[in-house]
């Protein structure tokens, strides 16, 4: 039975996750480009330092490097991902090995011109913690070219590694196109639909 009510509660964002996908593409298309992005989730020690390392070397490598990318968390600063964490960010070519927590307060909130969080009700406490407005805050799940069971990036504290990988391998897939969306690959007629899984 309650195998039954997951699969149940996972059916709206199966069913909507291409016209969140196309809304959130839209949104970030429509918006000037940022000088400053916050990476959030729970502990800053697995989804968001990853997610960040990766959106920058991303737009780096699209020649956006003017833009600062920096992640938080709800949780006690100072933490550092497992010894599994830095494995599988070392297997896409991420290091993480001197990555410590750190603590989301209010001066970074606002400091940032896009907030990405992994998780609505990040998103929910984002906006109600710190005043920002909804369009400035996106679920970077929506961003997932393949199809999803969930628009939240599974957390993989106290998990094991292949939960971690697996993590990983979305948040690969969602960061290339924000990365995209951010250096403003969708412009000149290309729209949101042109990517994977499409």
């Amino acid at each position: 039975m309650t195998e039954l009510l997951t699969l149940l509660r996972r059916v709206p964002d199966q069913l909507l996750h291409r016209s969140s996908r196309r809304a959130a593409l839209e949104a970030l298309a429509a918006r000037r480009p940022p000088s400053r992005v916050l990476v959030v989730c729970n502990g800053n020690v697995f989804r968001s330092p990853f997610a960040a390392a990766l959106l920058q070397r991303e737009l780096d490598r699209r020649g956006s490097g003017s833009v600062l990318v920096e992640s938080a968390g709800f949780s006690a600063p100072g933490r550092c991902p497992p010894p599994h964490a830095i494995a599988a960010a070392a297997r896409r070519g991420i290091d993480l090995r001197g990555h410590g927590s750190q603590l989301l307060v209010a001066d970074l909130a606002r400091a940032a011109d896009l907030i990405v969080v992994m998780e609505e009700a990040q998103r929910r406490s984002v906006c109600e913690r710190f005043g920002r407005a909804v369009r400035d805050v996106v679920l970077l799940g929506d961003l997932d070219p393949a199809p999803v069971t969930s628009r939240a990036i599974e957390d993989p504290v106290d998990q094991g590694p292949a939960v971690c990988d697996r993590a990983y391998a979305r948040i690969e897939r969602c960061v290339a196109e924000l990365a995209r969306a951010l250096a403003g690959g969708w412009g000149g007629g290309e729209g949101p639909e042109g990517g994977v899984g499409a």
